[in-house]
């Protein structure tokens, strides 16, 4: 592991860029946060901060959403009623599994669904209460092994249609209720430790300036090109992570890790690629359709 004061400082910037994002789009601290932490920190560690911050964080994004819980609440809680097993389960996998296969899995469950993201992906589910409650309890695991949810969620709600701020209000209403029960089970396991108020003195500062920070920003930025941008960055950090978790671990060696950041890179440029044409395509037809009503 690095000397502490070249964790702490890589800590404290990915923090304040995620609470940033955080701010501006109402999710991805901890799937910015965590790949990048993770190469310095150990889950097991690093976690129990993670889920005390995403309960405030997530506490204020339902408080500055909350006039559109009475349209989401009711389609949020078969998911809400999937999460409590899958915590469990999530929790109990932390305690025990290696961390270094955790940090695999946190990788190899993320990059797929980043880029699932980056194309666009989109199919209606209309069984979507049906759909709720195993997606509830996979996210659970997923939550309270990696600190995580950010991207299936995204996928999941976008994909159904959530108008923004809607998208927003359920988001934080099933991440408010996975952050609280995580934080109950890494309790009721002993997994919070001196190292976990430590590392909440580091990451808390970067909360408390980097989400009204991302607020401030979005309002005057495109909110899609500021998400897909975002995206990109995180698509890159990942693919660099599981290249250097599976070197770190002796699966693959250098430069035959590398590969899995070149893929992923090339797919990102290519999606990226296409984002930017589409919307060229969409600017220009916008100033033909204004040019011709003149």
């Amino acid at each position: 592991m690095p000397p502490f004061e070249t964790s702490a400082l890589v800590l404290v910037a990915i923090t304040l860029l995620a609470a940033t994002v955080n701010g501006a789009l109402g999710y991805g601290f901890s799937s910015l946060t965590v790949p990048v932490a993770v190469l310095f920190f150990a889950n097991r560690m690093l976690n129990p901060a993670l889920v005390i911050v995403e309960v405030a964080v997530n506490s204020y994004s339902l408080f500055i959403n909350r006039h559109s819980l009475p349209r989401v609440w009711k389609r949020t809680l078969p998911i809400i009623g999937g999460l409590v097993p899958g915590v469990v389960v999530g929790s109990l996998l932390l305690s025990a599994v290696n961390p270094g296969a955790i940090r695999v899995l946190t990788y190899v469950v993320l990059l797929p669904l980043i880029l699932l993201q980056a194309a666009g992906f989109r199919r209606y589910i209309h069984a979507e209460r049906a759909v709720g409650v195993p997606l509830g309890t996979g996210i659970g695991v997923l939550y309270s092994v990696t600190t995580i949810s950010g991207p299936p969620l995204a996928l999941m709600l976008n994909n159904q249609g959530f108008v923004r701020e809607d998208f927003r209000a359920s988001l934080a209403i099933i991440r408010i209720a996975e952050s609280t029960l995580t934080a109950i089970a890494y309790a009721f396991l002993g997994l919070y430790t001196v190292q976990t108020g430590s590392l909440l003195w580091l990451i808390a500062p970067s909360v408390l300036i980097g989400v009204p920070l991302g607020a401030f920003l979005i309002r005057r930025l495109a909110a899609e090109t500021f998400r897909r941008i975002c995206m990109s960055f995180d698509a890159w950090v990942v693919g660099f992570g599981l290249s250097r978790t599976l070197m770190d671990l002796g699966l693959l060696g250098d430069p035959t890790a590398y590969l899995v950041l070149t893929t992923a890179a090339a797919i990102d440029l290519l999606l990226l690629y296409q984002f930017f044409k589409k919307q060229r395509r969409g600017e220009l037809a916008f100033d033909v359709a204004i040019v011709g009503t003149h």
